[in-house]
């Protein structure tokens, strides 16, 4: 399977209550990229911008289209967006196979990804008929995953989509994030407080701090900044101090 697309760039300013945004980030073309920093820091606002469900001075080009400049606002329902919350938002009167045609009727233009692609991805074969309601919360991020695919986005927001979930259902669906690497050829931003996770799924870090992109690094050179100094424990911790917008140091 492959959805795919070009890169990202952004650039948002504005006050917003008592807090300032004043953030520029560049997302690859593919790839997995995790926005980390301490609560109140401006993640889950600059996700929103990007959304378009929060309107801030800025520019947003995916994909080589303008959806925000001085002069033009794309609304958030006509963004090819792939959205994944904390919690999965699915129509509960629906079965997951009806959840998952709703996100195809969602799509803002051709099939890049097919339906078989995506229940193949996503682990989702035997929970077509089920209803929401009989899902496990790893089982509903998943039918959410699903259904943010087959929307054909061309940028993927994923807000946090572990942190409600106990210890089982984070195993089961580590897994399926862990492999939108290779599924997928579009940008993934991917918000989260856990350092594993990160680890595991992120080729890069986006560190923010106060409203600003304040750090950008590879995974491989955020675990290079931390190895062979000091014992496995406690590198981890200073790894996930950095990823938390913490000094290590």
């Amino acid at each position: 399977m492959s959805v795919s697309g070009g890169g990202l760039q952004a650039r948002f300013t504005g006050r917003l209550g008592d807090f300032t945004l004043d953030a520029e980030l560049t997302l690859p073309a593919r790839g997995v990229t995790a926005l980390v920093g301490r609560s109140g820091s401006g993640k889950s606002s600059l996700l929103r911008c990007i959304a378009g469900l929060t309107r801030l001075n800025g520019r947003l080009v995916v994909d080589g289209q303008t959806w925000q400049d001085d002069r033009h606002f794309i609304p958030t329902h006509r963004r090819a967006i792939g959205f994944v919350f904390q919690d999965a938002s699915l129509l509960a009167h629906l079965s997951v196979l009806e959840n998952l045609r709703y996100g195809q009727r969602r799509a803002k233009h051709g099939e890049a990804v097919t339906f078989d692609a995506v229940v193949a991805l996503a682990g989702l074969d035997g929970l077509l008929e089920r209803a929401p309601g009989t899902l496990s919360g790893g089982e509903r991020q998943r039918v959410a995953l699903g259904q943010a695919l087959l929307s054909q986005p061309r940028l993927l927001l994923l807000d946090e989509p572990m942190s409600s979930l106990d210890a089982d259902s984070k195993a089961e669906i580590l897994p399926v994030f862990e492999r939108l690497h290779q599924a997928l050829a579009i940008p993934v931003l991917y918000v989260s407080h856990d350092v594993l996770e990160v680890r595991r799924i992120a080729d890069r870090v986006l560190t923010m701090g106060q409203g600003r992109i304040v750090d950008t690094r590879a995974m491989a050179t955020a675990e290079q900044a931390f190895a062979g100094f000091e014992p496995d424990k406690i590198r981890r911790l200073a790894l996930a101090a950095h990823l938390a917008g913490l000094d290590p140091a």
